[in-house]
């Protein structure tokens, strides 16, 4: 009886996590759409095989990148550095704010099912979530009036929401969420506090570990962004230019 009363429960959280996943993807996918809908009025125009084609290829991307975890010396062994928004940023500046999210949702996509989920998901949300946190601020800014002022602004903005955002979605939620599939909040706590003795509690953990993880993240994401999006976005000018001048030949 107790077995069954255990099964239960841990069914009933995983609905409840499933159903808290689902309802953020979908209030960011409206929030992405109706800002290109309203506000984005000159946004590229794309042909459907186009748009699935540069979503894939830089999902693709930014999902091998997510692989490649750098471990952080100030922060237990589950926070790791991932250079997986820069593709997604390139897209989404490119594309506009959806692709974006829907990058940010495949590139999680592509790295569960090759390296599968050892926090259960847990991580792979939080990388969805704050991820976005960060690309739509920067691509909502970039896109209302698109240049290298408005790119460098939007950053340093995703890189301060992600930063503000991520924290708090971590003590309130996340590590929670956490403990509950992995010892409890002490031994969560506890592992910050191997590497971190300032670590004794949910608050602190998160001041010395997760602000300034993301924070770290967020700069790094927007040096790289900055310096490669204009060298990267003429080649993919040149290859729409191309394209529709062999459309019109054809015709």
């Amino acid at each position: 009886m107790f077995k069954i009363k255990e099964t239960f429960e841990k069914a009933m959280q995983s609905l409840d996590f499933i159903g808290v996943c689902l309802g953020i993807f979908a209030g960011l996918f409206l929030i992405a759409f109706l800002f290109e809908r309203l506000f984005v009025k000159q946004r590229r125009r794309f042909s459907d095989t186009r748009y699935i084609t540069y979503t894939a290829i830089f999902s693709a991307m930014a999902g091998v990148l997510m692989l490649l975890e750098i471990p952080l010396f100030f922060a237990p062994s589950f926070y790791m550095i991932d250079l997986s928004e820069l593709p997604v940023m390139i897209a989404t500046f490119y594309l506009g704010p959806v692709a974006g999210v829907l990058c940010e949702l495949f590139k999680v996509m592509i790295k569960v099912l090759i390296k599968g989920s050892p926090t259960m998901f847990v991580g792979d949300f939080a990388n969805f979530a704050v991820g976005c946190a960060f690309v739509l601020p920067a691509s909502m800014i970039y896109h209302i009036k698109p240049g290298k002022k408005t790119a460098l602004w939007g950053l340093i903005a995703g890189t301060l929401i992600m930063t503000v955002f991520g924290s708090a979605f971590n003590a309130l939620y996340l590590i929670p969420k956490f403990a509950q599939a992995f010892g409890g909040i002490e031994k969560i706590v506890g592992m910050g506090t191997a590497v971190n003795k300032h670590i004794t509690s949910v608050w602190t953990l998160v001041f010395y570990a997760v602000v300034p993880f993301n924070f770290i993240k967020g700069a790094l994401i927007t040096v790289l962004t900055f310096l490669l999006y204009k060298r990267v976005s003429p080649l993919m000018h040149r290859m729409d230019a191309r394209r529709l001048e062999r459309k019109k030949k054809t015709r």
